[in-house]
């Protein structure tokens, strides 16, 4: 896709990877960007800088989102390309008890990380359907194809996040639907600089979200379901599954190494 002259939206927009996103799709000339945050005010100055418009929504919330396609779609017309970029990232409270996350913690990243993708689907399938073309964009991780130390619930929903995107591109490939994951490691945003220095996720450097936002419009182009900033993360796939046992051993190695033994 060329997202010249396209209508955009962009949730998780008014800071981070979707903030840079917004900005390189206005650089690019697409038609209208629609910059989404529960961050009402961050939204409205991203929208003003590019000449979009902000639409404060919760999108964990299915009847939110559906509103609000509804009014971009009113104002706008139809979506072609919908980046559901909005995540949230929290580290095990005890890092030597993967499961010691409350409820609240795992329901919280659920509705994030994986049901405002099936929201943002159920809004804007019908009609992408319907004009058979249509872009899904979704904003995984790196975590969601290997695993993130000390973050059982992130890594968790960011796989149920890969599955859903895979069960999207399978079921309606066909139909004129195309489907990404963008999935890098260490990006600059206050989500990484809040798990603090010396994290496992920028071991391989961390990118700007600018440059992040450079491999999503390479992404788009070449219409490739992974997106990798990284390329490493490519590497550590294949040998995760050519032998999943010693994966998960080197894996426990750098959990020693980087929790300090």
């Amino acid at each position: 896709m060329n997202v010249q002259d396209k209508v955009i939206v962009v949730t998780g927009g008014a800071d981070g990877i979707g903030a840079a996103m917004a900005r390189r799709f206005a650089r690019e000339g697409a038609r209208h960007v629609a910059v989404v945050d529960r961050n009402g005010e961050g939204a409205r100055a991203v929208a003003a800088e590019i000449g979009g418009k902000a639409y404060e929504t919760d999108v964990s919330d299915g009847a939110a989102v559906a509103a609000m396609v509804a009014a971009v779609e009113a104002d706008q017309g139809h979506i072609d390309l919908f980046c559901s970029n909005a995540g949230v990232g929290d580290g095990d409270p005890d890092r030597n008890n993967a499961v010691s996350s409350p409820d609240p913690v795992w329901a919280r990243a659920w509705g994030v990380n994986v049901m405002a993708h099936v929201h943002a689907a159920r809004a804007v399938l019908p009609g992408m359907i319907a004009r058979g073309e249509g872009y899904l964009l979704n904003t995984v991780s790196a975590a969601g194809l290997l695993s993130q130390i000390g973050g059982a619930v992130y890594s968790t929903t960011k796989h149920a996040a890969i599955g859903l995107a895979e069960s999207l591109a399978i079921t309606h490939g066909d139909q004129g639907i195309k489907v990404s994951v963008l999935c890098p490691q260490g990006v600059d945003t206050a989500m990484l600089r809040a798990g603090g220095s010396g994290s496992p996720q920028s071991l391989d450097g961390v990118l700007t979200p600018d440059e992040a936002a450079e491999h999503v419009i390479q992404g788009l182009a070449a219409e490739k379901f992974l997106i990798l900033p990284h390329p490493e993360v490519l590497t550590y796939m294949q040998r995760k599954t050519a032998d999943y046992d010693r994966w998960l051993g080197g894996m426990r190695r750098l959990r020693a190494k980087v929790m300090g033994g």
